[in-house]
């Protein structure tokens, strides 16, 4: 061991276990993006920070502690943020509306790439999956609140029985332009994406 990986451990030690927990889960964050969640261990994470694994076991009790801290953090942060751009008070919502909400919804995507990534991995682990599961469900029950009144307004008809499907279709196409926005093999932006893909369920749901 070098002088300096042991000062830095030293350091590391004397942080204390409240302001140590955010850089372990940060560490855990990236290890799970980098090379999946199942790459996420303790030892990778004491690696990854410099530090010995009593630093991070004082932090977390063991790996699935680490892991559900890690998901349960990710899961707040983006379905707060979600629901955020969610047009709010609006039963008159013109194409504007849905466009300036995907656009928001991108842009607070490409804030957060790494948290993402992991939340919508295409081979998700099983405890990914759940969490996404969950927030998923949780951003579709608010959307279905904010939505029954817009079609009302419009003049839908049938509006409960279609009501679950255009949520569905709602959470498809934030899903895809997610995922679009995360593949970077193209020059979409936040603003062109957010438009494009806004405008068109926007036209799609007010012909329902």
């Amino acid at each position: 061991m070098t002088v300096g990986t042991a000062d830095s451990r030293a350091r590391a030690a004397h942080l204390g276990p409240e302001r140590r927990r955010p850089q372990v889960l940060d560490a855990a964050l990236a290890i799970a993006n980098e090379r999946g969640v199942a790459a996420v261990t303790i030892g990778a994470v004491a690696e990854r920070l410099a530090v010995t694994r009593p630093v991070v076991y004082s932090c977390f009790g063991d790996r699935v502690e680490l892991l559900r801290a890690l998901l349960d953090r990710e899961q707040g942060l983006l379905v707060g943020e979600a629901i955020a751009v969610l047009p709010r008070n609006r039963a008159d919502a013109d194409e504007a509306v849905f466009v300036e909400g995907f656009q928001a919804l991108l842009e607070s995507v490409a804030g957060r790439l790494d948290a993402w990534r992991l939340m919508m991995s295409s081979d998700p682990d099983p405890a990914v999956a759940e969490h996404f599961s969950d927030g998923r469900a949780v951003i579709a029950e608010h959307f279905a609140k904010l939505l029954r009144p817009t079609l009302k307004h419009w003049g839908t008809t049938d509006v409960e029985r279609k009501l679950p499907v255009l949520v569905e279709q709602f959470m498809s196409a934030c899903e895809g332009a997610v995922r679009t926005l995360l593949h970077g093999d193209h020059d979409w932006t936040p603003s062109t994406l957010g438009a494009f893909i806004g405008a068109g369920v926007y036209r799609a749901f007010r012909n329902a």
